[in-house]
């Protein structure tokens, strides 16, 4: 599965997401795209997006996407508080279909 990580997630996050082949926004030199022109551009690159924002989700059209999101709910971006996520980010993320949202965490 290919799993693109927003830029909000810390540049060593990616290694943890064993199997899979993993980009980040920082990786494709995406630091700084707005959301609508961002989900755009990773059609060609994810079957899920994974991030931490959790506007996202009422910001845009998710319905008419090529691939699932999967929303991230932590107290931080801090890899402490993510690391124990990262089953549920991976259930959800084999779980989520194009154009649907999956929430994990607090």
């Amino acid at each position: 599965m290919r799993i693109l990580l927003d830029e909000n997630f810390p540049v060593d996050f990616a290694k943890m997401l064993a199997g899979h082949e993993i980009a980040t926004i920082h990786s494709l030199g995406w630091s700084g795209i707005k959301n609508g022109d961002l989900l755009r551009r990773a059609h060609r690159v994810c079957d899920v997006f994974v991030t931490l924002d959790r506007n996202l989700e009422f910001q845009q059209n998710i319905k008419i996407l090529p691939f699932g999101i999967v929303v991230v709910r932590a107290r931080s971006n801090r890899i402490a508080e993510l690391s124990p996520h990262i089953a549920s980010i991976l259930e959800a993320a084999c779980r989520v279909v194009p154009g649907q949202v999956e929430s994990v965490g607090v």
